[in-house]
């Protein structure tokens, strides 16, 4: 079989893939087009975001057996069409739950102790001990949207602090010894804290809006690990001026390309000013599940579902 990389990844997954057996071959900088016109040779397509696979280009792949994504989620893909064809879809969030987790709770902990804000007056001059009286996270109470690997991985890290754990999830009897699962009402009735661990579904695209916030009984604290097009920037802000969002951590933004390598290309969205300027707001580049471990992990993850499968 012979598979086809679109993105770099660690050197263990071709490593590991040639000592199966199978053909690899790099392409990192073809567009899809030139992509699109040789894929009908490979069995088989490792990739993180680099370009949609639409229906034209399964099309195009006429002998595919299966797409990898190094990464948690499938969005890039038409699924749909996809499992029509038979390809077989592998995914690895197994692969950088642990990191997200870590990510999400450290940026907590930021937020709640003014990490940020405090670090950069003291780096200009400034010593203002009373401007950042932190708060503790332990008599609150969590509240995780979506409870898979993230979700569960992020509720792990909390076992060591004194707080209530609440998960909503659309699938039913998810909850563990780390989370109780609760109907939405009673999730929005008792949450402070609300963190994000959803994938980007039809069902997930816009989800934190205006109406959705204002349905929390108490002003909360959010976190987006997760992916930005399941919030309405606007209506984030408008809640954090309002005090309705006591502050955010943001590793993912409505503004990123689908390739999640870059933000927009246009003008700076007034929205994103206000973010960027905020000390309520704490921002990271997409990189929660971005660390050196979770790098060989994913790796490893795929290399695994590959030869389960094909081997």
């Amino acid at each position: 079989m012979k598979i086809l990389h679109l993105d770099s990844n660690h050197d263990l997954l071709i490593r590991q893939l040639n000592d199966l057996g199978f053909t690899n071959h790099e392409d990192f900088t073809s567009s899809k087009a030139l992509v699109e016109a040789s894929i009908h040779e490979y069995d088989g397509i490792v990739i993180r975001s680099r370009f949609t696979i639409d229906k034209q280009f399964l099309d195009a792949a006429k002998n595919l057996k299966f797409i990898g994504r190094v990464g948690a989620g499938l969005e890039n893909i038409d699924c749909d069409y996809a499992e029509q064809k038979g390809v077989y879809l592998i995914s690895a969030p197994e692969g950088n739950r642990n990191a997200v987790g870590e990510h999400t709770l450290g940026m907590l902990l930021s937020l709640f102790n003014k990490l940020n804000k405090a670090d950069a007056q003291v780096r200009s001059g400034k010593w203002l001990r009373e401007d950042n009286r932190g708060i503790e996270l332990d008599g609150r109470t969590v509240g995780l949207i979506g409870y898979g690997n993230m979700g569960k991985a992020f509720a792990k890290k909390l076992r060591g602090f004194d707080v209530e754990v609440l998960c909503y999830d659309i699938k039913n009897n998810v909850g563990d010894a780390n989370a109780k699962q609760v109907s939405l009402t009673e999730f929005q009735d008792k949450v402070e804290v609300l963190s994000m661990h959803t994938p980007q579904t039809p069902l997930t695209l816009n989800m934190i809006n205006e109406t959705f916030i204002n349905q929390f009984k108490k002003p909360f604290w959010f976190l987006n690990t997760a992916r930005g097009k399941s919030v309405v920037t606007t209506h984030l802000v408008s809640a954090i001026k309002s005090g309705k969002i006591l502050g955010a951590g943001l590793d993912v933004l409505e503004y990123e390309k689908a390739s999640f390598e870059s933000l927009f290309s246009s003008q700076m969205p007034e929205a994103f000013q206000y973010l960027i300027n905020s000390e309520k707001v704490l921002l990271t580049p997409h990189v929660a599940g971005w660390t050196v471990e979770s790098k060989e992990k994913l790796a490893q993850t795929i290399v695994d579902k590959i030869k389960a499968k094909f081997c």
